[in-house]
């Protein structure tokens, strides 16, 4: 048996799986998050805490003897291991989490020096990645700066506490801290050039001197300790991790056979895109090309939605018949988005027939700024069409035109990628707010591209899974991993004819909307300065 971790921004969940990939046991934890304005932090010891409890919850029953290999993943959120990121007073909040902004300006300074590196992130720094946030600290916070012997993203972390390893993984490195994996190093100039020097002067002991590939064997595998706290064997094999979205790509994407052909789609509270392609593409605002930050040895380009799950939640709240709606989702035992796609499905008829819900009405759902193609974070929501009806089925109409728009957003990154040679022919999508039919119909249909989901319910536990299968030896390489323990159950294929056209033209009005926001926002800026 083979476990996969997988800490995201408010849980930390375990899955047992054989070498089949058939799921065997789950379990999850909650994870506590502090919030205050821009900042958003968490804590690694109740982060680390949560794991062992999900790993524990699910092997109840189980013989930890057959236990062979573990791999984690987690959300690219900076760790500082017992210092306080934020209030000195709470030295327990030492992790920033990935959606914090609280280095905004850092990472506007640092794109302003046009580096080198950036031609690797897409041609800007997101302040969802590490050097924006490292500069933040060492400017805001010197002391802890100075003081912290380690600085982690989460999955780093995860896999240094599992194994006791600080190896760090080619995915984490590559893809939030500029590391340059095509060609094994750091580039120490971009670190001197944007005021972390230090780091490089100190040959990148505290961010990472030993790099590889995901799926690598760590230490000497799971410690004596760690083994205690998950109640598992001393000595199994800990790999060397991905960051959550990637791990869902690498549940999904090779179940079809070729992994180049299908985009990963990871929606959760943001959501991911993965393409994986043999050689760098460049696309302006979409981060990458990456190498051996997925599949090893090969190359990816990674977008997506900085607010996705989290933008429909946001969304439906705002909504005056919400609270009404969420006490007729309790009562049926459902959480409230599973409840409203199931009321719109069972007024339109059909999945692909919701939309006529939405008539008029359009969502462009940037509240927590665009991740791509435009990497600005400044980007806020659009709403047009709303009127005062303020009964549960206008929520209904509001949740499918939320819907449609994050489906949009996707259309948009994809035909992107495919002006820049690195075009897809199917998606793949994982994670909770896919997993409903009325969702997968709407993405398929607003992007014109088949949906397919695999056969396993949990892909993101299933590519962490995955490393663990391969760190154990029981696969050559994850190449060999990923089509062997994963395949395709459901395939949702586009409604086409009057619904095709109908998307076409609501698609022009998103991309209408979104660069009126930017214009009226950019004027607005202007006449300020």
């Amino acid at each position: 048996m083979f476990i996969g971790v997988d800490v995201g921004t408010g849980s930390a969940r375990a899955g047992v799986f054989d070498a089949s990939g058939a799921l065997l046991a789950t379990a999850r934890h909650d994870l506590q998050m502090h919030v205050d304005g821009a900042h958003v932090e968490q804590s690694s010891a109740q982060v680390w805490g949560a794991v062992c409890a999900a790993v524990r919850g699910a092997m109840a029953g189980l013989d930890p003897a057959q236990v062979k290999g573990i791999g984690f993943d987690a959300t690219c959120s900076l760790v500082v291991e017992g210092l306080p990121v934020g209030d000195p007073a709470h030295p327990e909040r030492d992790i920033i989490v990935w959606m914090d902004h609280r280095a905004l300006d850092q990472a506007a300074r640092i794109n302003a020096g046009d580096h080198a590196v950036l031609r690797y992130v897409g041609g800007r720094i997101s302040p969802e990645m590490q050097t924006p946030k490292l500069l933040w600290l060492k400017e805001h916070r010197p002391e802890v700066y100075a003081k912290a012997a380690q600085f982690f993203d989460l999955t780093d972390f995860l896999t240094w506490k599992a194994s006791g390893a600080t190896d760090r993984s080619s995915c984490t490195v590559t893809c939030k801290w500029t590391y340059l994996a095509h060609e094994e190093r750091w580039d120490g100039d971009y670190f001197r050039a944007i005021g972390l020097g230090d780091l490089a002067e100190d040959g990148f002991a505290r961010i990472g001197q030993s790099v590889v590939h995901p799926g690598t064997a760590l230490g000497q595998g799971l410690t004596a300790e760690a083994a205690v706290e998950m109640g598992l064997p001393h000595g199994i094999a800990v790999a060397a991790g991905l960051i959550d979205a990637h791990a869902g790509g690498v549940g999904t994407v090779a179940a079809g056979g070729d992994a180049t052909a299908c985009l990963g789609y990871v929606f959760g509270t943001s959501s991911c895109t993965m393409t994986t392609t043999k050689a760098p593409t460049f696309v302006p605002g979409v981060w990458g090309p990456y190498f051996s930050a997925m599949v090893p040895g090969m190359w990816l380009n990674e977008g997506g939605q900085s607010a996705a799950g989290a933008a429909i939640a946001q969304l439906v709240k705002m909504h005056p018949a919400s609270a009404k709606a969420e006490e007729l989702a309790r009562a049926a035992g459902q959480n409230l988005p599973h409840w409203l796609a199931d009321r719109a499905l069972a007024q339109a008829g059909q999945a692909s027939e919701a939309v006529r819900l939405a008539d008029n009405l359009h969502v462009v759902p940037e509240f927590l700024g665009n991740r791509a193609p435009f990497a600005d974070p400044h980007a806020r929501a659009v709403i047009s069409g709303l009127g005062m009806d303020q009964g549960v089925d206008a929520l209904v109409a509001l949740y499918v035109a939320g819907i449609c728009g994050l489906g949009y957003g996707l259309r948009q990154i994809i035909e992107t990628q495919a002006d820049h040679a690195a075009p897809v022919a199917t998606i793949a999508v994982s994670g909770g707010a896919g997993a409903h039919p009325l969702t997968r119909q709407i993405l398929a249909d607003t992007t014109g591209l088949p949906v397919e989901v695999t056969a396993c319910p949990e892909p993101v536990l299933l590519g962490s899974a995955m490393l663990g299968a391969v760190a154990a030896g029981a696969f050559p390489d994850l190449q060999a991993a990923m089509p062997a323990m994963s395949r395709v159950e459901t395939r949702c294929t586009p409604a086409g004819g009057t619904n095709g056209r109908v998307h076409d033209a609501r698609y022009r009005a998103f991309l209408t909307l979104q660069a009126t926001a930017r214009d009226l926002r950019l004027a607005a800026e202007a006449a300020a300065t």
